[in-house]
């Protein structure tokens, strides 16, 4: 059978492409999801639901978990999905999801069942216990910080809760029945593959608290791996480590060593100030700085200005009347000036990086190619101190990605 010349050369062709596509990382294997939580009770004392697979710590304020996820040889993109309702818990609260990898080292986990210390090294002024990175332990590492809304869900329903309806400004044509939040985080692939700890962390001090949904999708889209470093994570997730107030009296400073070069680094920071009313670290302009290696790498003031956009997820948040002047269509139409009253909701108003209802987005610079050897982190804030129940504190963390 006659065979036209160009068929060997077509063939050849394809099959390097084939081969150029596979060594570019371009060959895809099938996507994944994992549900990791599924309308998971997160509160203290109160319900529990499944305790078989699913563990609780400090009263029910953390859930944890282990996770078998497929791994990937050549990498992929993650993302992380959490929806979030309340389950009668009015309030805006704090949460963190977070990921434990090595069990070999000190942990959270074994910290909060009382199997194991912090290290010495790990703590800071020998009060807040378990926020750096030691010999033999490595802090807990935050997937997503999240605040919660003040009562979507459950306060929602304006047949249920009949005043609520007078809370809702005309813009908002009703109240959502859950909060949303999705981030990549591709940057931790080696984290979230094969098997690993995974839990959720919520302050609440209420009884009926949250129901929570969490759930982790890989694309299959293969993609450059990396390594990551856990730093510091001031967040209190075992039950009697102090609120983190430290910043108030001391910068938080650590030492670590680079057992190799670590290339191509990047340094990942978390960070969000709560508490002290109307005058408090929550509703105050603070900068932080970030120093690494005597280096000034990170210098922002953490700020969020848009927090009336997050009004619709906010049904049970306290409202006030503020007088103002609208320049605006009267029957006739024609614009006059005219003396209102608008609502003003405490979800409304700006915060040191955070709205209720929203998540907090790290910030990230690039460090280079950092050599074997010690190094140091240094976190800087001025911080408000802490007096009878302000409860002023900031919650920040920080690892490192590199090749």
């Amino acid at each position: 059978m006659y065979k036209p010349p160009y068929l060997k050369y077509y063939v050849f062709c394809m099959v390097v492409f084939s081969v150029l596509t596979s060594l570019n990382g371009q060959e895809k294997t099938p996507s994944t999801k994992i549900d990791v939580f599924k309308k998971r009770y997160i509160n203290f004392g109160g319900e529990t639901g499944d305790t078989t697979s699913v563990k609780r710590l400090q009263n029910g304020r953390v859930v944890f978990k282990k996770v078998q996820a497929p791994k990937y040889k050549r990498g992929t993109d993650v993302s992380i999905k959490i929806t979030l309702k309340s389950n009668g818990d009015r309030w805006d609260k704090s949460g963190s999801c977070f990921v434990i990898t090595n069990k070999e080292q000190i942990d959270i986990i074994d910290v909060s069942l009382g199997k194991e210390r912090f290290p010495e090294q790990a703590n800071v002024s020998n009060d807040y216990g378990g926020v750096l990175r030691a010999e033999n332990y490595q802090p807990a590492l935050e997937l997503i910080r999240f605040m919660t809304p003040f009562g979507v869900g459950y306060f929602s329903d304006e047949e249920k809760h009949p005043k609520i309806k007078y809370n809702r400004p005309v813009y908002v044509p009703e109240w959502e029945k859950e909060v949303v939040w999705e981030k990549d985080i591709s940057e931790l692939e080696s984290l979230v593959t094969g098997e690993f700890y995974i839990g959720v962390w919520i302050d609440t001090w209420t009884p009926e608290g949250y129901i929570v949904d969490v759930s982790l999708e890989y694309s299959g889209r293969a993609r450059r791996k990396k390594k990551v470093m856990s730093l510091i994570n001031t967040v209190y997730y075992v039950n009697g480590q102090k609120i983190p107030d430290l910043f108030a009296e001391t910068s938080l400073n650590l030492d670590f060593i680079a057992d190799g070069k670590l290339k191509n680094t990047e340094l990942y920071y978390t960070t969000s100030g709560h508490g002290g009313h109307s005058g408090g670290d929550e509703f105050i302009k603070l900068k932080n700085q970030v120093v690494f290696d005597s280096e000034l790498v990170i210098d922002k003031t953490p700020w969020r200005n848009d927090c009336a956009a997050f009004r619709r997820f906010n049904p049970s948040s306290g409202v006030w009347v503020k007088k103002d002047t609208a320049y605006a269509y009267n029957k006739a139409f024609k614009k006059e000036f005219k003396a209102i009253e608008e609502r003003l909701a405490s979800s409304d108003l700006s915060r040191s990086n955070w709205c209720p209802g929203s998540f907090v987005k790290p910030y990230h610079t690039t460090l280079g190619d950092i050599e074997k050897g010690q190094h140091n982190l240094q976190v800087k804030i001025p911080a408000t101190s802490n007096k009878k129940d302000q409860y002023n504190h900031w919650l920040v963390s920080a690892y490192l990605i590199y090749e």
